[in-house]
């Protein structure tokens, strides 16, 4: 049976070709080969949703069994590839050399922990996770368990992290400890985010974090001589420039402490500070495996729409190392085959 993996779909911003990013099925083997030429390590990008030696689990981590796990799989994996054919233009524009050392701020997250697991997979890159606690950090990652972070459970898998080195990263702390440790990387992914908790204390955790913090740690990454700097942010971020304010998306999502302004702010730091940038901004973010292909859209063009945080992974990883992301906005969510009604999980 023919398989019907829906076809992908780009941005200008991927080449001057749109066509190229759109790859049917057939094309998967060349899309594979691309990225196996010009990237060091293919799995590196896709190491959470390619393996096709792990078993299928479900939401609450229970293995699943019969013909409805085998249709599953192949679904995943069918959408694994055609996510790997998406981004195969990214790795055919970057650098052949390896990255020399990446620092990923946030590394305990979900998100933070699966571009970690991407980069600490890449041969000849040396990875640093900056964490808040280190002596917490290495027990969570190599642990699986299910946490209640603020408002937020959360069921975080273990992780791989032999050859990454661990150190103390703090955006709420003084920007001379966060210089220190960036010291001797030329790359940073901020994947740091404030966790919702006291709805009293949000506008200020949000403020903190998103803000002031994300900032101080783009002045900390010019002093130690970063050259590029990935951002995991928002859709919707500049929402109020195109007439978003009273959208349902903006409006619940910025009611956790003002996050879309506060993490604006950072935003419009980083394109100003001088170094390399690419700011990634997903839609509503989801612990599974992607169910659709990744849909990668232009600066302010999605309100609406959802991704699984192992694709955002996938096009942080990319970015840091493809010239046509440089200095680009990457609006990202999961391609539904029809206009996205869903943020956040609230139905549009």
């Amino acid at each position: 049976m023919k398989s019907a993996a829906p076809l992908l779909f780009a941005s200008l911003l991927l080449g001057p070709d749109p066509a190229a990013a759109f790859a049917p099925p057939s094309a998967l083997p060349a899309a594979r080969a691309a990225v196996a030429r010009r990237s060091p390590s293919p799995r590196g990008l896709f190491a959470a949703v390619v393996d096709s030696d792990a078993e299928p689990v479900d939401c609450d981590g229970a293995s699943a069994s019969g013909a409805a796990t085998s249709r599953r799989a192949v679904l995943s994996q069918t959408l694994a590839a055609a996510s790997l054919a998406a981004l195969s233009p990214l790795a055919a524009n970057a650098d052949d050399s390896s990255l020399p050392a990446v620092v990923v701020a946030g590394a305990t997250g979900q998100t933070g922990r699966r571009i970690l697991e991407r980069l600490a997979s890449l041969p000849n890159t040396s990875v640093v996770a900056g964490v808040r606690n280190v002596a917490k950090a290495e027990k969570s990652l190599s642990e699986s368990s299910t946490v209640v972070r603020g408002a937020m459970v959360q069921r975080v898998p273990s992780l791989d992290a032999a050859g990454v080195e661990l150190r103390a990263l703090d955006v709420t702390g003084d920007e001379a400890s966060l210089v220190a440790a960036l010291k001797g990387a030329e790359s940073l992914v901020v994947a740091v985010g404030f966790v919702p908790s006291n709805p009293l204390k949000m506008a200020a955790a949000a403020h903190d974090v998103d803000n002031v913090g994300t900032c101080r740690l783009i002045d900390a990454a010019k002093s130690a001589g970063i050259k590029k700097v990935v951002m995991v942010s928002s859709i919707l971020t500049n929402g109020r420039a195109w007439g978003q304010e009273k959208s349902p998306g903006f409006v619940v999502t910025n009611a956790f402490g003002n996050v879309l302004d506060e993490k604006l702010v950072a935003e419009k730091h980083l394109r100003e500070s001088g170094m390399d940038w690419t700011i990634v901004r997903p839609g509503g973010l989801k612990a599974k495996p992607p169910a659709g292909a990744l849909k990668i859209s232009g600066e302010d063009t999605l309100a609406a729409g959802e991704i699984s945080r192992d694709l955002v992974a996938d096009v942080c990883v990319a970015s840091l190392t493809d010239k046509k992301a440089s200095n680009k906005v990457l609006e990202i969510i999961e391609d539904e085959e029809t206009e996205p009604k869903v943020f956040n999980g609230l139905n549009m």
